[in-house]
């Protein structure tokens, strides 16, 4: 195994910045290549590294460091592209299939009180993780950007993101499944 997912599986941040530092740049290249989107491949990147020290602690990794983390962001740009082909498949089913779509009165009644649990998770935020939430999901700013305009570092983002996520998670399950 790596001395360096060693070191980063003791949770040593050094080593994490030091690798993040070197191999930011040439994973998110590769990315770009793959997707044609330097934006999405950047966030293929840092969620890559995000789960990485998230889950230090259980990784379990056969091959080189190094190869494991190129062929994670293969997979995860090989995943975008799916699900790009399966949106776009559907898109074109809708037009094809353009049909007038209205909603029984429970249906309305369920998307109604789903829209008010999303309205009152979002107001249960704390204020910053509410901020960092918002300009990324309303405003469509990337981890970086967000970070850039508010002074703070990434990871401070990111781990805002988690809590955001995590919240709806749980408050969502009943509408959407154990799945979310």
């Amino acid at each position: 195994m790596d001395q360096s997912l060693k070191r980063i599986q003791t949770g040593d941040l050094k080593e994490f910045e030091r690798l993040f530092k070197e191999l930011y740049a040439p994973l998110c290249s590769y990315a770009s290549k793959i997707l044609g989107d330097n934006d999405k491949a950047e966030e293929i990147v840092q969620d890559i590294f995000y789960g990485i020290w998230k889950n230090k602690e259980k990784l379990e990794i056969k091959v080189s460091f190094k190869s494991y983390l190129y062929k994670s962001v293969q997979n995860n740009c090989m995943q975008v592209i799916q699900h790009h082909y399966v949106e776009d498949k559907y898109k074109q089913h809708v037009v094809n299939n353009v049909v007038e779509f209205q909603m029984d009165p429970i249906q309305e009644m369920e998307l109604a009180e789903m829209n008010h649990v999303i309205e009152q998770t979002l107001e249960s935020l704390p204020e910053k993780c509410k901020e960092i939430f918002s300009m990324s999901r309303f405003d469509g700013l990337k981890y970086k950007e967000i970070a850039l305009k508010l002074n703070i570092s990434i990871k401070t983002v990111e781990a805002n993101m988690g809590k955001a996520l995590n919240a709806f998670r749980q408050n969502l399950k009943q509408y959407v499944g154990a799945n979310v």
